[in-house]
């Protein structure tokens, strides 16, 4: 099973946006795809599932995370780097069973000009660390305001080609 996980807990985010419409292109491929948006942890997190605990809140989705073998990562460039509620919520997943050995795909996006080239490296370098396998596609949008129409799709003709790539290449890895 694939998981999309929109990497930051933004209300109304671009990255979620931009999350759900790969899903969608995921879903007219014919593949399963499920959505899990970092809005959705529990508020309590930093208190009650670190380091070992576990809140019943958290628990669907420990289990989520554990029934997939692939996730597209999509997240914002913040502050040079990446939302910090991504890393807790790695680190508040199971360690190293969460992960480990699973195939994982990479978007940045941004409202600048770079895409969050930095936080996509960043985040590769921890995937790494808990041992999973990375597509080498990794993808950075930046200007995401101006990518994305009012229905929430893609329209620049070489975003889509290259986010068809990446999916293209995300389901055969």
């Amino acid at each position: 099973m694939i998981t999309i996980v929109s990497g930051t807990n933004r209300e109304g985010s671009y990255t979620l946006k931009l999350a759900a419409y790969y899903q969608r292109q995921i879903l007219s491929k014919g593949y399963e795809a499920d959505l899990l948006s970092l809005t959705d942890l529990p508020h309590h997190l930093i208190g009650t599932d670190l380091y070992g605990q576990r809140s019943e809140a958290f628990q669907p989705i420990q289990d989520k995370v554990t029934f997939t073998s692939k996730f597209l990562f999509i997240f914002p460039e913040y502050n040079g780097g990446f939302p910090g509620i991504l890393k807790t919520f790695i680190d508040a997943c199971k360690f190293p069973e969460s992960f480990y050995g699973k195939k994982a795909a990479l978007v940045g996006l941004s409202s600048g000009k770079y895409g969050n080239i930095r936080g996509v490296d960043h985040f590769t370098g921890i995937c790494h660390y808990i041992n999973m396998h990375v597509l080498p596609l990794r993808i950075h949008i930046p200007a995401i305001h101006k990518e994305l129409d009012d229905h929430g799709n893609l329209f620049k003709e070489d975003t889509i080609r290259f986010t068809n790539q990446q999916i293209d290449q995300f389901i055969s890895f």
